[in-house]
């Protein structure tokens, strides 16, 4: 199994920032991209970023350009979130996500529990 763990979530105000990590663990043979999705209340969960393990390609909503960054530490299997000028409309669960394959060379798509990001003054 593989089990994606994430921390870092909280409340901030808003033009504050919060930094989300995610490590991934089990039994993995490659990763082959994490990334970070969100699901404010009732809302349909949407795509927030996501970066390719190899090559570190990245991948933005538009929503989130220019405020958000992505990252990777391989060698942690850990994927981080970098959220600077944070509005009102990012507040959602942040739930990560990881696609690769295990060790058992069956592919695998995990999500982590999620944890809440709140932006309010």
């Amino acid at each position: 199994q593989v089990q994606l763990v994430e921390s870092g979530g909280g409340l901030v105000q808003p033009g504050g920032s919060l930094r989300l990590s995610c490590t991934a663990s089990g039994s993995i043979f490659r990763i082959d991209e994490m990334g970070w999705y969100r699901q404010a209340p009732g809302k349909e969960r949407e795509f927030v970023a996501a970066i390719s393990w190899s090559g570190g390609n990245t991948y933005y909503a538009d929503s989130v350009k220019g405020r958000f960054t992505i990252s990777r530490d391989s060698a942690k299997n850990t994927v981080s979130l970098q959220m600077n000028s944070l509005k009102p409309e990012d507040t959602a669960v942040y739930s990560c996500n990881a696609r690769g394959i295990k060790s058992s060379r069956v592919r695998f798509d995990g999500w982590g529990q999620g944890t809440q990001v709140t932006v309010s003054s």
